[in-house]
């Protein structure tokens, strides 16, 4: 793919153009869903941005980068999915799969290891890695919610709303991770306030 040309005044009247043709309006289901996943994918961009300001080990932060960055890479995999509707997909399409949901179970599970349990819900924040982290879980459960409206319309396929959903407890558990690498502290929610 080469792009040339940054704007096409295809849109201009409100209107866009899937994956395969079929022409919608910008505030179709499907535009809003791969919208609110690219979205995602530029607060992420800001969470990696931070990191690279963070008073945090090299070790660390090269890791979370190297996470986050395949994260960005899924993000775009699933923007151009739920840009394509299933019966426009092509032989060899790359699509999020459940071996990248199973991915990132494995890394919340390896980031949980060193983490205290909670006893109660946390704040938002942890430093400006860790909030940013909070930011993105957000925009996440957004992206989540729509594309599960658009999965009431019609066929998505089947992975998703699930990568989303275990995505954003990926986002929380990282935001804890790197917080509590970067010797931050973190605030539990004071019910009785």
């Amino acid at each position: 793919m080469r792009i040339t040309k940054v704007y096409t005044r295809g849109g201009d009247k409100g209107g866009t153009t899937l994956v395969g043709g079929r022409k919608v309006r910008k505030d179709d289901l499907r535009i809003e869903s791969y919208g609110t996943v690219d979205e995602l994918s530029a607060t992420i961009g800001m969470v990696r941005a931070e990191l690279v300001r963070a008073d945090v080990a090299a070790a660390e932060a090269q890791l979370l980068d190297g996470q986050l960055a395949e994260i960005q890479h899924d993000l775009f995999n699933l923007g151009a999915d739920l840009a394509t509707r299933v019966e426009d997909r092509w032989e060899g399409m790359r699509v999020v799969e459940p071996t990248d949901t199973k991915r990132l179970e494995t890394e919340i599970d390896t980031m949980n290891e060193v983490l205290e349990p909670l006893s109660d819900f946390i704040l938002p924040g942890g430093g400006p890695v860790g909030a940013t982290l909070h930011l993105a879980r957000t925009v996440c459960r957004r992206a989540e919610r729509v594309t599960v409206s658009l999965s009431d319309q019609e066929d998505i396929g089947g992975e998703p709303v699930t990568f989303l959903n275990r995505l954003s407890d990926w986002l929380f558990v990282a935001s804890r991770w790197i917080a509590r690498s970067a010797g931050e502290r973190e605030v539990l929610w004071a019910r009785d306030r």
